[in-house]
C-alpha cells in the first residue's frame, strides 16, 4: 500500500502549514516519510485535534531522530494542581524567558534539530506560541548586511539571556544548577549565518541567547543582534498560533525562532515539549 494521503493547508506566512487527515499515533513508515519531507519544506506543521498521550507524543518525536530529551512539561501548574504565579519562582522565570525570540539549545554544544509541542490546558486569552522564519529573514536582508554578517559569530548562553530578565539562579553545593542548560561552562560560538544541513537553504541564526560578537564592542554587538531579531520578526515571516487543547505542532529549530506570548499566570497553561537532538556534526559549536 502507498502512503496515506493528508491535506496540507499553508499558513498566511512564508512558512508553516496546517495538516489534517492523519492520526499521528498511527502513521505507517511511508506516510511518515512523506510527512517528513513536508516538514522540511514548511518548517512548521500544525496538527489540530490529536490529543496525544505522553508515550504517543514521545514515539512521534522519536521518528524525527534521536532525542535531546523525551518530555518536559512547560507549565505553571504544580503536580498537585496548584498554580505557580509568583514571578520570583524559577519556573515562572523560565516561562518569562521563553517570551523572547529564540532557538532551542543554541547555548548547548549541539543545537536542537526540532521539537514536538502539544497543548493540554490553555488560557482563554494569551499564551500563544509564535514562530519566525529565519530562511526568509536572511533572504530579505540587503546585500551589504549579508556581506557584513557573513563572517561573524556570537556566543550563546542561557545565563546571559536569563540574566537580562533579572534571573540569576544560584548553584547548589556541587556548583551545579537545577535549571536545564545552566551548567554549560563555556558558551558555544555560533555563526550568524548558517546553511540548513538537509535543505541547503541559508538562514539567519540569532536569538535571545546570542551575545558578544568577537571583533565588535559589546554595545555594537548588542545593537546588531537586537536589530537582526527585530528585522527577522516581521510579517510575513511570523505566525502566532492560538492553541486549542489537543493541538500538536512540530517545528524545525534550525530554520525558525519561536517564542511564547504572555498570559495571566494566575490561569493554568499546560503544554508538553519533546526536543529532537541536533546532528552532532552539523549542529555542533565549540567555545572560542
Amino acid at each position: 500500500m502507498g502512503a496515506a494521503s493528508f491535506k496540507v493547508q499553508p499558513l498566511d506566512a512564508t512558512f508553516g502549514a496546517v495538516v489534517t487527515g492523519l492520526k499521528l499515533a498511527e502513521l505507517d513508515d511511508e506516510t511518515f516519510a512523506a510527512l517528513y519531507r513536508t516538514w522540511l519544506d514548511y518548517a512548521l506543521l500544525v496538527f489540530p485535534g490529536q490529543h496525544l498521550a505522553r508515550d504517543e507524543q514521545i514515539a512521534f518525536a522519536r521518528r524525527f531522530g534521536q532525542m535531546e530529551f523525551d518530555y518536559a512539561p512547560i507549565s505553571n501548574v504544580r503536580p498537585d494542581g496548584s498554580i505557580v504565579s509568583d514571578e520570583s519562582k524559577a519556573a515562572v522565570k523560565t516561562l518569562k524567558g521563553n517570551e523572547g525570540w529564540h532557538q532551542d539549545s543554541t547555548y548547548m554544544p549541539v543545537q536542537a534539530k526540532g521539537a514536538v509541542f502539544s497543548a493540554e490546558v490553555v488560557p482563554e486569552a494569551g499564551g500563544e506560541t509564535g514562530w519566525c522564519d529565519m530562511r526568509a529573514a536572511y533572504e530579505a536582508l540587503d546585500a551589504a548586511t549579508r556581506a557584513k554578517i557573513a563572517p561573524m559569530k556570537a556566543y550563546h548562553s542561557l545565563h546571559y539571556s536569563q540574566a537580562k530578565i533579572g534571573y540569576a539562579p544560584k548553584p547548589n553545593d556541587d556548583g551545579l544548577y537545577a535549571d536545564y542548560g545552566m551548567n554549560v561552562k563555556e558558551p558555544p560560538l555560533r555563526p550568524l549565518v548558517k546553511v540548513h544541513a538537509e535543505t541547503g537553504r541559508t538562514m539567519l541564526a540569532v536569538g535571545r541567547h546570542a551575545y558578544g560578537v568577537p571583533g565588535l564592542a559589546a554595545e555594537e554587538a548588542e545593537n546588531l543582534l537586537v536589530g537582526l531579531i527585530a528585522f527577522a520578526a516581521q510579517a510575513p515571516r511570523i505566525y502566532h498560533h492560538r492553541w486549542t487543547p489537543g493541538d500538536v505542532v512540530v517545528w524545525d529549530n534550525r530554520a525558525l525562532m519561536h517564542r511564547a506570548r504572555p498570559w495571566d499566570m494566575t490561569k493554568p497553561r499546560v503544554m508538553h515539549h519533546s526536543r529532537i537532538a541536533g546532528d552532532p556534526v552539523a549542529e555542533f559549536a565549540a567555545p572560542a
